[in-house]
């Protein structure tokens, strides 16, 4: 991911990218939105979508224009909106060290700005990028909205299924990744065949990003999270690697508040961090098949080196972190707030291809 982030090409376009996110957030005609919605870009973050919408735009034979990266910046607006309401509903009050939105103005407040950034990013697309490129950014909200919903249906559920998990995810992070790179390709004038390929990818591969972010839950600290450890299975969130740890009881522990910090010790000590990486490094074979003939050879290597570089970094993290937490070498870690892959299902197939295509080119 490093690699992707440092490319030259890349740093120069998430410039043009940043500034319009800046232009995009700050345009509502009420300074108390524009206010809190550049509180929410100047964050932080890595621009990951984005920098995947220019590698795409770049790998696909066209020069990041300006319908590229406000196409972009659009994706990113979507994702900044969509923390706002994820912290909504988690009740978070602090993310990357910094206080929430909805702690520092108020829930109803923090609601209307997360959104007024749904709504810019996709007035934004029908005006300067596309029609084809709006109906992507529209479908894709719903699919986010379809995601989270599917996981407040299985708060606390012991017996949640690997492809409901799976599902959820699929909608409320993947589909933004996918979009990211279909968006892109769209504006490439790409062919429908290289459309579906680049969808594919992205949606693999943010899958892969949120099935290692929940492992990361489990297994490292608040401290190397930037946000409270362990919080999604407090709060009843029983993600992948959770369903596919090989401890047999952990089911049974699931649902009962007082036994959080067992259920944490038992996973842990399962094999549940190699079962989730393994699996990953299936879905990452799966990315890379995906993509398509890849003329320019920066691209080509960042491109299909990203997944897998990905997956070993959080490997070492998890496998380290775990080990860490179970030494006992992160004192007060409990207090802190907050099988391979053939076993699991895969994704929807056809989710991938939606608005690919139907949509003509930008």
């Amino acid at each position: 991911m490093d690699q992707l982030l440092s490319s030259p090409a890349i740093v120069q376009g998430l410039r043009k990218v940043e500034a319009r996110i800046r232009r995009l957030s700050g345009s509502s005609t009420l300074p108390g939105i524009n206010a809190g919605a550049e509180r929410i870009v100047a964050a932080g973050g890595k621009r990951l979508r984005p920098a995947l919408a220019l590698a795409t735009s770049i790998a696909l034979g066209k020069a990041p224009d300006r319908r590229v990266i406000t196409a972009a910046a659009c994706v990113e607006l979507i994702h900044a909106g969509s923390l706002v309401h994820d912290d909504l509903m988690d009740r978070a009050t602090e993310r990357r060290g910094t206080r929430t939105l909805n702690a520092e103005l108020g829930d109803g407040r923090a609601l209307v700005i997360g959104d007024f950034m749904l709504a810019r990013a996709g007035l934004a697309a029908i005006t300067a990028v596309s029609r084809p490129v709006a109906e992507v950014l529209a479908a894709t909200v719903v699919e986010l909205a379809e995601g989270q919903f599917l996981e407040t249906t299985d708060l606390f559920n012991a017996d949640r299924t690997q492809e409901s998990a799976l599902q959820s995810i699929t909608g409320k992070t993947a589909a933004l990744f996918r979009a990211g790179c279909l968006v892109a390709a769209v504006c490439a004038h790409a062919s429908p065949e290289d459309r579906a390929r680049m969808a594919a990818y992205g949606e693999k591969f943010g899958l892969i990003f949120q099935i290692l972010d929940d492992l990361l839950d489990l297994t490292a600290t608040s401290e190397q999270l930037g946000k409270p450890a362990g919080n999604d299975l407090r709060q009843g969130v029983y993600s992948l690697p959770v369903l596919m740890a090989d401890d047999g009881d952990v089911r049974d522990l699931l649902g009962r508040p007082e036994m959080v910090d067992e259920v944490l010790r038992r996973l842990r000590a399962s094999r549940m961090a190699d079962s989730t990486i393994a699996y990953c490094r299936g879905l990452a074979s799966d990315a890379v098949a995906a993509l398509p003939v890849i003329h320019d050879p920066e691209m080509a290597s960042l491109l299909y080196g990203l997944p897998t570089a990905y997956i070993d970094r959080v490997a070492g993290i998890a496998h380290r972190s775990a080990a860490n937490v179970l030494s006992g070498r992160f004192a007060g870690f409990k207090d802190v707030r907050a099988e391979p892959r053939a076993a699991v299902p895969e994704a929807p197939a056809d989710v991938a291809l939606t608005y690919v295509h139907d949509a003509e080119p930008a």
